[in-house]
């Protein structure tokens, strides 16, 4: 069975933002299936929108700022 976005619920979102970048934290169920966790990295391109990238390594300064919004995230699992 193909991957349906119809089916795919956020329960939860919250962003950390830096000067070109943000992170975003979410929690979302597929199908009414297993909580999970979704952390995400978005750069802000030439017009100030903001594009997925890959999470990768995070700085110090992005571990503080994202760690209370997954401890948050969690209360919603």
């Amino acid at each position: 069975m193909p991957y349906d976005t119809s089916l795919d619920e956020k329960l939860f979102e919250k962003f950390w933002e830096g000067e070109t970048n943000r992170i975003v934290v979410s929690v979302y169920s597929y199908n009414k299936g297993v909580k999970k966790l979704q952390i995400i990295r978005e750069f802000k391109d030439r017009d100030g929108n903001f594009t997925f990238a890959k999470l990768g390594r995070m700085t110090k300064e992005e571990i503080e700022g994202v760690l209370p919004l997954i401890q948050e995230a969690m209360k919603e699992m």
